[in-house]
């Protein structure tokens, strides 16, 4: 019979040791890495990114586990879990939760309380890891201790053929192909990654990011600019920002995402949250200034567009989504200054008892 590697050996039982450590004390970081799955009514889609989850390889040594996130799901959600989780290896927790607030930034709020590692990684319940994406993430986030935040490397999986020009509207779609090498991501040209395929150090989260986020819940179709205004905390408190390359995703975008109507809701949504995300990293003394500033700047992009494509700045899909980006930019500080009157009254309402008419 073959020797046992002693190095190896011993990792295992560490590895065991760590595992029944997390269970014993859940408030503990005693793992290495935590995949979180936000998933909303996805009994059709979640299978798939478990299965992939499952093939990972290269993690023989790392104390991991996933979790899933139920977004208030009104489908057989929780049904898939339980069924994975029966067959499912016990070196590699599979565990559910429960978030009953809508809205993405609620749920991934809900997976930093209860993960049990320093790096937490989001997948979206419609991304396919590549099969070492978890051990891709786990030596990016030893190798760059001062980074809060680090994106995957993700490709678009097609059920049709995007639209003409789809290239200059794909970011929007969380799609981020920024070459085969890390690059960190410079404060001053105001882009960052996206959401999915996103991993992030807890304690930054912790640390940087307050328990109320202003984008959290849905803008009526999206949680538009949640993931932007996570990254932005923590990259104003002095968090590096990083795209790693080696963590692959695919993104699954069925024909229906490519329809104009679901375009130009998302684009509205990405537009209304703008001021926001503008303002995050912006001195408080200087947003009349800048918001002004902001919107001559959004006004000079929708007369330009209108000007270069003529007819064709409504007729052609991606021109219309650009437009459509533009003007609810444009509208978006009064939008959002109207949303957070009606928060107020919601508030004011819910202390003094009475009741909107």
């Amino acid at each position: 019979m073959a020797k046992r590697s002693l190095p190896t050996y011993t990792q295992r039982l560490l590895r065991q040791l760590r595992l029944k450590l997390s269970t014993a004390f859940p408030s503990q970081e005693t793992l290495d890495l935590s995949v979180v799955i936000c998933t909303y009514n996805g009994e059709q889609r979640l299978p798939l990114v478990l299965d992939c989850l499952l093939a990972q390889l290269g993690t023989e040594q790392l104390a991991w586990e996933v979790i899933v996130v139920d977004n208030n799901s009104t489908d057989g959600t929780a049904q898939v879990v339980e069924t994975y989780q029966q067959y499912w290896p016990q070196d590699v927790p599979l565990r559910y939760a429960f978030e009953p607030r809508q809205g993405a930034g609620y749920a991934r709020q809900h997976a930093i309380q209860i993960a049990r590692s320093p790096l937490v990684g989001f997948l979206d319940d419609d991304n396919h890891p590549a099969l070492g994406w978890v051990l891709a993430a786990h030596r990016f986030g030893l190798a760059h201790p001062q980074a809060g935040a680090f994106g995957s490397r993700i490709r678009g999986d097609f059920e049709t053929t995007p639209p003409p020009n789809f290239d200059r509207i794909g970011a929007m779609l969380a799609l981020t192909e920024r070459g085969s090498e890390p690059l960190i991501y410079d404060p001053k040209q105001k882009v960052l990654p996206p959401g999915a395929g996103l991993v992030v150090r807890r304690q930054a989260w912790l640390n940087s990011v307050p328990e109320q986020l202003s984008l959290a819940d849905n803008i009526g179709f999206r949680a538009a600019g949640e993931d932007l205004e996570v990254v932005i905390y923590m990259q104003r408190h002095g968090w590096e920002i990083w795209y790693n390359p080696a963590m692959r995703v695919k993104h699954d975008i069925p024909a229906s995402r490519f329809e104009r109507d679901y375009l130009l809701r998302l684009f509205r949504g990405i537009g209304l949250s703008r001021h926001r995300t503008r303002m995050l990293s912006v001195a408080r003394w200087l947003w009349p200034l800048m918001t002004l500033l902001y919107m001559a700047n959004d006004l000079r992009k929708i007369l330009r567009h209108l000007v270069r494509y003529r007819g064709e700045a409504i007729a052609d899909t991606v021109n219309a989504c650009e437009l459509t980006l533009y003007v609810y930019s444009l509208a978006s500080p009064f939008y959002m200054a109207q949303r957070l009157w009606r928060q107020r009254q919601q508030y004011r309402n819910s202390q003094t008892g009475d009741v909107p008419c």
